[in-house]
């Protein structure tokens, strides 16, 4: 998914001692008639959780007669997108010749590393659009890896009142087998009503609660749609509540802390403003970093790079950093 804000801020991603709940803030995707999405992560509070670094939640959405979800071919550098529904249908295309359908339950998860653009296109056959966009930052060593790709459609798993569905790393004794570059975790978790569970999680893991729906509690503290609670390292549980009497549906995001620094500007990640700047500029000028995704229809052929901002980025440290 595209980060499509007209005038972007660069963020200075670096660790942060925020211990509590991020709030999102509505964000369009696309143009004048885009859906709308809830952006948790980056915040200036807290830019990582583990390697996930990114995180927009989107619907439910009833796109019938309307847009639905239209991103042009777009760049990303220095991270994997992980694409995760909970209803509807979206099409990708991307410059490693991959054409995938991405399914509520099942994982896709593309892997930029030095350089790719895709599209995302909701089917005609969709009607409610519902579902999150997470990005995952790569380390220093990896981050010029060959494009990549790959699918997984998780085993939902009954454990007591919670149904777990594990698309990266291991939770409770299931685990993906989709290859991460640094120790993560995803899944989905669907909690029963008036459901209360305590996890085992790996201790060395920073993890994060973000809410699709229900009235949950985690880490002590109630949240709303698209919250997300964080949860440092050194805790052996996660405590979960669902409050309600209907079924209640968080993501859990975990991973061990990512110790170096990050800039991220629009859809790329790198480690400096040059970085950036020779991002952007390549885009600009169809270099063959990114490549070309065939077979988009979209009136607009790719999405144009926004102004850079005036200034050289400044890193945002915090108390106690």
């Amino acid at each position: 998914m595209s980060n499509t804000d007209p005038a972007p801020a660069e963020v200075d991603c670096v660790a942060s001692p925020f211990a509590g709940v991020l709030h999102p803030r509505e964000v369009p995707l696309g143009g004048p008639r885009a859906i709308r999405v809830r952006r948790t992560l980056p915040q200036r509070e807290r830019s990582l959780i583990g390697a996930w670094c990114f995180a927009d939640h989107y619907g439910p959405h009833d796109v019938r007669g309307g847009t639905g979800m239209d991103v042009p071919p777009h760049p990303h550098t220095g991270l994997q997108t992980v694409s995760w529904l909970f209803s509807g249908e979206v099409e990708h295309r991307d410059s490693a010749g991959v054409h995938a359908m991405v399914r509520p339950g099942e994982l896709n998860l593309m892997t930029a590393g030095a350089g790719i653009c895709h599209s995302e296109v909701s089917t005609g056959a969709t009607e409610i659009l519902h579902g999150a966009q997470l990005w995952v930052a790569l380390p220093e060593s990896d981050r010029d890896t060959d494009r990549d790709f790959a699918h997984y459609a998780p085993t939902p798993r009954q454990v007591g009142a919670v149904t777990t569905r594990v698309f990266l790393g291991e939770l409770e004794g299931q685990r993906s087998p989709v290859h991460t570059f640094t120790p993560l975790l995803g899944a989905q978790l669907d909690l029963d009503p008036g459901a209360e569970v305590s996890l085992d999680v790996d201790d060395r893991f920073e993890h994060g609660v973000l809410v699709d729906r229900g009235d949950v509690e985690a880490c002590g503290s109630a949240l709303a749609v698209a919250d997300l609670a964080f949860q440092g390292t050194g805790h052996h549980r996660l405590h979960l509540l669902n409050r309600g009497d209907i079924p209640a549906r968080v993501l859990l995001l975990g991973g061990t802390p990512f110790t170096e620094d990050l800039v991220m500007w629009w859809n790329f990640v790198g480690r400096s403003h040059e970085d950036i700047a020779r991002f952007r500029e390549q885009w600009q000028n169809h270099d063959a970093r990114f490549g070309a995704v065939e077979g988009y229809r979209g009136a607009v052929t790719r999405l144009p790079a926004p102004p850079l901002p005036n200034a050289t980025l400044r890193p945002r440290r915090h108390p106690g950093v």
